[in-house]
């Protein structure tokens, strides 16, 4: 099984190589991708394939069920990384309908040490429980997903490292999809921000100075 990964390792190169003769030879010199994915780690959703974008298009973060946790030091330096020294244009927080991470908080046995991970969705689930009346399985799953990213988005945006881009007039938005494994589609949810302004006056940090101006 493993050397058929190096065998398709090696068509996939030489395959690159006769569509681009430089490309790896670009790569090399830096990556400066437009775009940072925010993810789950479910082998069925590959960020590049799915938009269509090449190895360097992309920069990537994968975690179970797509949570943005404000405690998560891995997701944070992901973030800082692409915001301060990629200069990403764009954040994707993508989930997708069916995610194995969201069914297991709607359900009510026990894991393990990913219940403590799934917490965070369950929260999701209580805040708005009331839309899940007399719903589907399906459909409470599907909602769950499309909610769970949504929040997710609002984490990213009330970090201090995407206020503070955008304080410095860095342009920078954060987009909420969902793809389907069903047929391969990515659809937004219409979940954008591209400014302060647009949050809750609750979640806008002001520094110091700011506040004694005010």
């Amino acid at each position: 099984m493993l050397d058929d990964l190096f065998k398709n390792n090696l068509a996939w190169a030489e395959r690159i190589k006769s569509e681009d003769p430089d490309f790896f030879e670009k790569l090399a010199d830096q990556q400066s991708p437009q775009f940072l994915w925010i993810g789950c780690a479910d082998s069925r959703v590959p960020a590049n394939e799915i938009m269509g974008l090449l190895p360097g298009e992309v920069f990537v973060h994968r975690n179970v069920a797509n949570l943005v946790i404000h405690s998560d030091m891995n997701c944070l330096s992901v973030l800082q990384y692409a915001i301060e020294v990629l200069k990403v244009k764009h954040i994707l927080v993508t989930g997708h309908y069916g995610c194995g991470g969201v069914q297991a908080a709607l359900d009510d046995r026990e894991f393990g040490l990913i219940d403590n991970w799934l917490r965070h969705i369950k929260d999701v689930y209580r805040w708005y429980e009331h839309e899940f009346k007399d719903l589907s399985q399906e459909k409470r799953l599907d909602l769950l997903c499309e909610l769970n990213v949504a929040e997710q988005v609002a984490n990213v945006c009330h970090t201090t490292l995407v206020q503070n881009a955008w304080k410095r007039g860095q342009p920078l938005s954060v987009h909420g999809f969902i793809y389907s494994v069903k047929n391969g589609i990515l659809k937004d949810l219409g979940v954008n921000f591209s400014s302060l302004d647009e949050l809750a006056p609750i979640y806008r940090m002001r520094r110091e100075s700011e506040l004694l101006n005010r």
